[in-house]
């Protein structure tokens, strides 16, 4: 290791116990300390944007009562392994020292580092859910533990500290806490179906420190049992009280149809949830693939417009964080997959650009994480990227869905498994094109809207 290497080395050591005591100062008091950990971040963030991000959670800290009461309540009910790695790790390793790394070895290698990946141990589950996305994968598969070892061991190296596991059932994998805790200085999310969340695994998350489940629900117990089988809410609600009582963070992720749109973006349901403990929420729209794929599922065009105001109303007013993974596409600039931000390696090691694309060229098997990384599939969606001027139609499965045509044909990539070709044709990629075209008749109206006020208010 020469004297630079030393010298960035000793650098990062310093900032991360300062950063490490100052966390830990802000916890006690977080009403009068939480302010100097932010300005000290802004002090230490080598990246503009983390710089004004710690500059708006101040402000919105100040003046936002919702924000207020999220960021006092994950202080004060987390427990402090939770806090001291799970915490930590994405908020330090992953985002204020791991995306510089990944942006400067971009840069000299030639190839674009992610923010973070999408890992499937298992593809077996204790569940068959109905319109599953990963319902078609064959549910023998499964990563061998020196496999993940290596693939996160090679993460870290290229500065990505931020996983996210799913599958199958992440909780079926036997080693899986034994991973993570290995790899103590990462953060892992977990998208889970809870039902495998015992008082032992509840203890050992807490224990581990750097896990945050993210459990499956599709809004109230008729709903969710109705795709997910009988009971499956109540032992979801047990697992989210385990966790709560324990001091975990904990999210939910929930499929949004055109059957549930109002049913989970109600005031009683988020408040019901906040109630639970939830600390946030991932929200997917769903997508015919996997499992009997069914387009009459998908969203229609108002409904999609409604969330794109909703969604955002949610996060002002409610102290939650909820992400719509299609109409937050302003806040990434479009479409965050095939390698431009994150990539998906599914449990036979196939690696895709995304979770709904089960389309693949290499496997992470026979190759390191920075082989694939360099593959002609991510290379023709990055070149693609954004696949729409316009945000709100960032995805080129259900918004431009000529760009995936292109993509597989230059590309050259095969299908993941059977039945993964509909989306490209047939009367499923017709239905696509003719919902894409409705969609982009609404978004287009409300981008120039939007676009129009935010020019007006700044000449005014």
């Amino acid at each position: 290791m020469g004297f630079a290497a030393n010298l960035d080395f000793a650098k990062r050591f310093v900032e991360e116990q300062v950063l490490r005591q100052l966390l830990a100062y802000a916890s006690k008091d977080p009403e009068k300390n939480l302010g100097k950990l932010l300005s000290l971040v802004r002090t230490l963030a080598r990246q503009k944007h983390h710089q004004s991000h710690a500059v708006k959670i101040a402000e919105a800290y100040q003046t936002n009562p919702a924000v207020r009461t999220y960021i006092n309540k994950l202080f004060k009910n987390t427990h402090p392994n939770v806090k001291n790695r799970l915490a930590f790790n994405w908020f330090v390793n992953a985002m204020i020292l791991g995306i510089p790394r990944q942006q400067q070895l971009s840069r000299e290698l030639g190839v674009h580092i992610p923010n973070f990946f999408l890992i499937d141990p298992t593809s077996a589950c204790n569940l068959m859910c109905k319109g599953c996305w990963a319902g078609k994968y064959s549910q023998r598969h499964s990563l061998e533990f020196e496999t993940l070892d290596r693939i996160l061991t090679e993460a870290k190296q290229l500065g990505i500290y931020w996983v996210v596991m799913s599958g199958g059932e992440p909780f079926m994998y036997p080693r899986l806490l034994e991973l993570c805790e290995k790899h103590s200085d990462m953060a892992f999310m977990m998208y889970t179906n809870g039902t495998l969340i015992n008082e032992k695994v509840a203890d050992k998350i807490v224990e581990v420190g750097n896990v945050s489940p993210a459990i499956s629900i599709e809004g109230w117990r008729e709903a969710t049992d109705a795709r997910r089988g009988e009971g499956v809410f109540d032992r979801v609600m047990r697992a989210m009280d385990l966790l709560r009582e324990r001091g975990a963070i904990f999210g939910v992720s929930i499929t949004i149809t055109r059957h549930n749109v109002y049913e989970i973006t109600s005031d009683e349901f988020i408040d019901f949830l906040v109630d639970k403990g939830v600390a946030y929420g991932w929200t997917f729209h769903y997508i015919p693939i996997g499992r009997n794929p069914d387009p009459d599922l998908m969203v229609l065009p108002e409904q999609r417009a409604y969330l794109a105001e909703r969604i955002p109303y949610i996060r002002r007013h409610k102290p939650i964080q909820i992400a719509d993974f299609w109409n937050d596409g302003e806040l990434t600039c479009g479409c965050i997959a095939g390698g431009r931000m994150y990539f998906h390696i599914t449990a036979s090691g196939d690696v895709e650009p995304c979770a709904f694309v089960h389309f693949a060229v290499d496997n992470i098997k026979g190759k390191s994480l920075l082989d694939v990384l360099k593959s002609p599939l991510f290379a023709a969606y990055q070149k693609r990227q954004p696949f729409s001027e316009n945000y709100l139609r960032p995805c080129p499965i259900i918004d431009v869905p000529q760009a995936l045509r292109e993509i597989v044909a230059e590309s050259g990539a095969r299908p993941t498994h059977e039945g993964a070709e509909t989306v490209l044709g047939g009367e499923i990629g017709a239905f696509l094109d003719q919902r894409a075209a409705a969609w982009a008749a609404v978004a287009d109206r409300i981008w120039a809207e939007k676009h129009s006020a935010k020019a007006s208010v700044g000449t005014g």
